[in-house]
């Protein structure tokens, strides 16, 4: 108990101020509240809300003792101290998933959307430490999550992700990376990762721009490319889909400084995207550094201050 110490000192002041509120109202309770200024002395016992003549319970004992324990509660007594990491990793990776008409075609079985959330999956298993968010496109942008270090949140939103639940038809990256830049801005992160999950997309020129904004910012815009080489259009629905552009899905990896991949080589990009995040400063031996903090020991009192409430409850006691 050598390290018994107040985390908040100041409300120990309030003790004094509490203790004599207390012996003030018990004195002014003695006295009858002056009403034996007003009324006949022997009028007055048979006034009282106890009745039978007898004097009113006076608990102002109990009440001190509640606002003492109260004082100290939120004083914040401490006496033991814990670990808690003192180092937080700057990796962040915004992903970002195609859900347009296309993605429900079936030349990979299942079909293209379900292998896309396969890859997310593994993703958000190689996130480790990284914060991560989810961007979702058609003709606009909606973003799923913000970023966040609960990955175990963002994989429960994956299941219900299909194009059938965006309210239009479209296929327009921009602004989606427009959307990723913007929550990596809001996260605080200094570079970012973004890793977007398509079959292709109808505004090439807009989303190599967009790209390339988001490079000169330091932040790499990968590409994984879901859907089958060559061939002709997919039927899917009512319309058809297209072969899947490696060219064009290249030429966007290129112009946001990332990679571009299918699912098959997912692995070796989640290997860059741990590298790049060891780079900026996630390192082991930072992610090791703890410092320790005193724990606030004042909520082993509220169940006894809560005992004491009740107590002082009851009808007639104050």
């Amino acid at each position: 108990m050598q390290q018994f110490h107040f985390l908040r000192p100041f409300w120990l002041l309030a003790l004094p101020v509490l203790w004599g509120l207390s012996v003030w109202l018990a004195r002014r309770r003695g006295r009858d509240g002056d009403w034996a200024r007003l009324i006949d002395p022997d009028l007055l016992p048979a006034l009282r809300l106890a009745g039978d003549g007898k004097p009113g319970r006076s608990p102002w004992l109990w009440l001190a003792l509640a606002w003492t324990l109260a004082a100290l509660a939120l004083a914040g007594p401490s006496w033991q101290r814990a670990p808690s990491p003192a180092y937080r990793g700057n990796a962040a990776w915004v992903l970002v998933l195609d859900l347009s008409p296309s993605m429900a075609a079936a030349d990979l079985a299942p079909n293209r959307v379900t292998r896309a959330r396969y890859a997310l999956d593994d993703l958000l298993d190689a996130a480790h430490d990284a914060r991560v968010g989810l961007v979702v496109f058609s003709d606009e942008a909606y973003t799923v999550t913000p970023l966040t270090d609960d990955v175990a949140t963002v994989r429960a939103l994956l299941p219900p992700l299909a194009p059938g639940i965006m309210p239009t038809r479209g296929d327009d990256l921009a602004p989606a990376l427009e959307q990723a830049g913007k929550l990596l801005a809001h996260g605080g992160s200094q570079s970012g990762q973004v890793v977007v999950v398509t079959d292709g997309f109808a505004d090439p020129a807009a989303a190599f721009d967009a790209a390339g904004k988001l490079r000169s910012r330091g932040i790499a815009v990968n590409v994984v490319g879901v859907g089958a080489r060559g061939g002709g259009f997919v039927r899917t629905g009512q319309s058809n889909a297209r072969p899947l552009d490696v060219d064009r899905l290249r030429q966007l990896a290129a112009s946001g400084g990332g990679h571009y991949v299918d699912a098959a080589g997912l692995t070796a990009l989640v290997g860059d995207l741990q590298a790049r995040a060891s780079r900026a400063g996630m390192t082991r031996a930072a992610q090791d550094i703890r410092v320790a903090h005193w724990l606030d020991g004042g909520v082993w009192l509220l169940p006894f201050l809560l005992l004491f409430a009740g107590l002082l409850a009851r009808r007639g006691w104050l």
